[in-house]
């Protein structure tokens, strides 16, 4: 059964998460949101702290690589898991209660990273650890539905000729390799999807240009061209076998592991969001009163009370989904409704407590108006909330994407 509190065995590594947000995020949040494209050097020892806490076993699993599932969940004793799946979410919640964008440009913590730990092989894993991966799914005319993608790769002797270009590519100009995710052959669908490590000196990839960007612009962006580029054969991820009947299996394990990530982060976000708020409320006289009816409380105090149910709610799928990956569970509709669900309550509580809070909130002496905008994006990337309504829906009435589209 779940426990939703935080494991007793998590409780310090959280705290360690959560000073370093509020010691060095948070801090440095507004100096490389205004110097948009400038590399966060302070990350650098943060990043070497977290690789350290890692190989030491010190660090909980948490990270990019705790995103990776074992078999056998199960303890001898017949326990569930607490394992490294809850504690990377509940580290990125603190984190990101920091400052998304600065946890986005963390070396070696990127969603590739994840993608990697998800599906590679465990030579795979030794070969590529240490190696800071981004993300390159989306495409100028596939966004939204991985299924589309045009990107191909093609089987050359013992390497993978792969063509076409990606948009919105997380780290895409500070990472040293990026996960590609590839067709190789149209005529198959989705089937046939499967993902690359491509490292950045490999002839024919080019970083086109870095996106100027509303939020998260500590974090780079980035456009990238794959012209006839040549990738060894054994930088596949997973199986090179293209099994109808498995479909968009190899790909949906990635977005089970990473979508409560990224819930995870809007998580963080908002919390960091009603706290401030709340601070705000109480100078100006305002106080939210949890022993009384939510109609005999001021507008404010009422309006802040529903955001954080709605945030608890957001809170409770995030770990669930988490919870259920680190005990082997199928967790594809619990994924896709933290994701959902945090993303839209990231959105709403965010720009609502800058409106809560007036002009403060929509100025710089807070970092309210910073957390509205770096929230839209937790909305969008890893799937928008209308794909993730659109999964829940199939998962529910129990349809095929060709059932229901």
């Amino acid at each position: 059964m779940i426990n939703l509190e935080t494991p007793r065995k998590f409780r310090a590594f959280i705290h360690q998460a959560h000073q370093v947000a509020a010691e060095m995020l948070r801090p440095n949040s507004r100096q490389y949101d205004l110097a948009e494209h400038a590399y966060p050097k302070e990350l650098d020892m943060l990043a070497a702290m977290v690789d350290g806490l890692g190989a030491s076993g010190t660090g909980s699993g948490a990270g990019a690589s705790g995103v990776r599932r074992t078999a056998g969940a199960e303890d001898d004793d017949g326990k569930v898991k607490n394992g490294s799946n809850l504690s990377s979410v509940l580290s990125v919640m603190e984190m990101c209660w920091g400052d998304v964008g600065l946890l986005l440009s963390m070396p070696r913590q990127g969603l590739g990273n994840s993608a990697i730990a998800s599906v590679a092989s465990d030579e795979q894993l030794r070969r590529f650890d240490g190696v800071w991966a981004g993300m390159a799914i989306t495409e100028p005319e596939c966004g939204s539905d991985s299924a589309s993608i045009q990107t191909t790769a093609r089987l050359d002797g013992d390497e993978y000729v792969i063509n076409g270009e990606k948009i919105f590519v997380t780290a895409g100009g500070r990472c040293d390799a990026v996960v590609v995710w590839a067709t190789l052959d149209k005529s198959v669908g989705r089937a046939a999807i499967k993902s690359f490590v491509v490292f950045k000196d490999t002839p024919g990839m080019t970083v086109e240009r870095l996106e100027h960007k509303l939020g998260i612009r500590s974090s780079d962006t980035a456009t990238i061209r794959f012209e006839n580029c040549r990738v060894p054969a054994a930088n596949l991820l997973g199986t090179p076998e293209i099994d109808a009947d498995k479909g968009f299996a190899g790909v949906m394990q990635t977005f089970d592991n990473t979508r409560p990530l990224v819930a995870a982060m809007a998580v963080g976000c908002a919390r960091a969001s009603l706290e401030v708020t709340r601070s705000l409320l109480s100078e100006a006289g305002v106080e939210v009163d949890y022993d009384r009816p939510i109609f005999q409380q001021p507008a404010a105090a009422a309006s802040y009370l529903q955001m954080e149910a709605d945030w608890e709610a957001a809170y409770l799928l995030t770990l669930q989904a988490a919870w259920m990956a680190d005990n082997s569970q199928p967790n594809s509709l619990q994924a896709s409704m933290a994701k959902a669900k945090a993303g839209r309550v990231a959105n709403d509580i965010t720009l609502r407590c800058v409106e809560l809070a007036g002009s403060i909130g929509y100025s710089e002496h807070e970092l309210l108006e910073k957390w509205a905008r770096d929230s839209k994006i937790l909305d969008i990337f890893e799937g928008t909330q209308q794909i993730q309504q659109l999964i829940v829906a199939r998962r529910l009435l129990g349809k095929t994407s060709a059932e229901l589209k």
